[in-house]
């Protein structure tokens, strides 16, 4: 089971990684596992219904034969491991890194989330292409709403655009084995070495859920909140 193992691979060194006294990821938990289950619960019932219409299909050789709600099981760990540790990464970030807030028209996040929005539809006959854009512009919408600091974080993006790194070692192997099976006349057929470029906005879209949930329950976690523990903010253009 290739996709199970990569899972917990993916899990294991942030995982292990925890209980650094700097970081102590362990004590931000109560608000990492609610948002893990807000992303699994909004992404898993969207792979459900992506793989029920074809958009995609898993490898029986690599994935396994057991299936539940149509998705295998390292697809449903998937959604578990991976925001885990795209958001102990944030966690590291902040850690680390003095923050700055940029400096932007509040307007702005609207803007592009309606770009998305309008994009989507210019693709909807695509229907990964369309619903992913959708999606990017939905997410965006929600952390406005949720999290508008977050979005001005510089170490916000910073965390998102390191995330790519694993994200594209392990998605490469998902997509060389291949793990996942693509439908190309649901997508663009355009791809970055063995990943769709669809794949790309998808991580994104999930990405800014599971640190905008992340940072809204950790407002409301018991306990410090965990924007106490980030680098100092100063203003940069």
């Amino acid at each position: 089971m290739v996709y199970v193992i990569l899972d917990l691979l993916v899990l294991a060194g942030p995982l292990a990684l925890s209980f650094d006294k700097r970081v102590a990821f362990y004590k931000k938990w109560p608000a990492v596992f609610p948002a893990i289950f807000g992303v699994l619960l909004i992404f898993g019932a969207w792979d459900v219904w992506k793989t029920a219409i074809g958009v995609w299909s898993f490898s029986s050789r690599y994935a396994g034969s057991w299936r539940f709600i149509n998705l295998p099981l390292g697809e449903w760990l998937f959604f578990i491991c991976v925001p885990y540790a795209c958001i102990f990464i944030l966690a590291c970030v902040r850690a680390y890194i003095d923050d700055h807030k940029l400096v932007l028209p509040r307007f702005l996040w609207l803007a592009i989330a309606l770009a998305f929005g309008v994009a989507g539809m210019l693709f909807i006959n695509k229907t990964y292409t369309g619903v992913v854009f959708i999606s990017v512009g939905a997410v965006l919408i929600i952390a406005w709403l949720l999290t508008p600091r977050s979005l001005v974080s510089r170490n916000f993006w910073i965390a998102i655009l390191l995330t790519y790194v694993p994200f594209v070692v392990a998605n490469g192997v998902l997509t060389a084995l291949p793990v996942v099976l693509y439908d190309n006349s649901r997508n663009l057929n355009i791809r970055l070495g063995t990943i769709p470029l669809e794949d790309f906005f998808f991580s994104l879209s999930m990405l800014i859920l599971s640190f905008s949930l992340y940072d809204f329950f950790g407002r409301h976690a018991p306990g410090p909140s965990i924007r106490d523990h980030r680098r100092p903010v100063s203003h940069a253009a």
